[in-house]
């Protein structure tokens, strides 16, 4: 029986305006974060939260996430080129052998870099706000998986993260790379994510007053990256040094988080359990 894959050849580049390249994995990047923070700004009004808190979070939040993910990616998979060349870790350009410059954008974003630089941010909002640093994680937790389907779309359209060889039928012959037939990994860690960002709304909405204190949070990371830590056995290695390994390096890193999200869960749950039997105790004293 003849299977007919998908070829996939696209463009990365949308267009190029005057040296400055236009391109897909910018423009759903930066979509997936304005999209998170329109349902964020729905979340925080039900919290009677002021609105002004939203955008220093805001700043915070995306300067935390850019800056963690591109620094995660530099020195945990490529620290010996990154190391050589320091530029391009912070500017988008590389120095060509005839002396000029060529604009090559920001090759290399990691989502665990992402995430604990996000987490330091919200340290720092917390402290520049007073608003409690917790229940900050707990609602950016609700709408964090949303961000990241929509990056990983956009890998997918920079044919990148590809998956390893298939025969099934949806396989992605991803024509920039080779003619090899692969798992659409994007897609699957996409897909992921979605459903993963309607289980967090759908628990927001319902169980709010009993997930609190981290629990969300915690519940964010243990889903995220047990899927990512699945999905890398469909994906090819990142860099050569993984080929080695019996887990790769997204999968070690993915570990720590789920320990971490499972030990916000339990926290969650039993401080809250005891949040409402003082709260009992105090209208039962009155």
């Amino acid at each position: 029986m003849e299977i007919n894959f998908i070829p996939w050849n696209v463009n990365p580049e949308i267009a190029n305006i005057m040296g400055i390249s236009l391109r897909y994995y910018g423009i759903l990047f930066a979509g997936g974060i304005f999209l998170s923070i329109f349902v964020l700004k729905s979340i925080f009004k039900n919290e009677n939260i002021p609105l002004d808190k939203l955008d220093t979070l805001i700043i915070y939040g995306v300067l935390g996430i850019f800056v963690g993910a591109r620094l995660g990616h530099c020195l945990f998979y490529e620290p010996s080129y990154y190391l050589s060349h320091p530029w391009e870790i912070i500017l988008p350009i590389s120095f060509v052998p005839d002396g000029g410059i060529k604009f090559i954008g920001y090759q290399g974003l990691a989502s665990h870099g992402g995430a604990l630089g996000l987490i330091i941010a919200l340290f720092f909002y917390s402290r520049a706000t007073t608003q409690s640093m917790i229940n900050t994680v707990d609602l950016i937790a609700v709408v964090a998986a949303l961000s990241g389907a929509f990056i990983r779309i956009a890998n997918l359209m920079n044919s990148e993260i590809i998956g390893s060889p298939t025969t099934k039928p949806w396989g992605f012959i991803f024509e920039r790379v080779d003619n090899v037939p692969r798992h659409p990994a994007q897609l699957y860690e996409a897909i992921c994510y979605f459903l993963i960002f309607a289980v967090m709304i759908r628990l927001y909405k319902t169980k709010r007053a009993k997930l609190r204190n981290g629990f969300l949070f915690g519940l964010l990371l243990v889903l995220i990256f047990t899927a990512r830590f699945i999905i890398e056995f469909f994906k090819e290695n990142q860099v050569g040094f993984e080929d080695s390994m019996t887990l790769n390096m997204g999968q070690l890193l993915s570990l720590p988080y789920i320990l971490i999200g499972l030990a916000f869960m339990v926290y969650g749950l039993i401080k809250t359990k005891r949040d409402k039997q003082r709260d009992e105790l105090l209208i039962t004293q009155d």
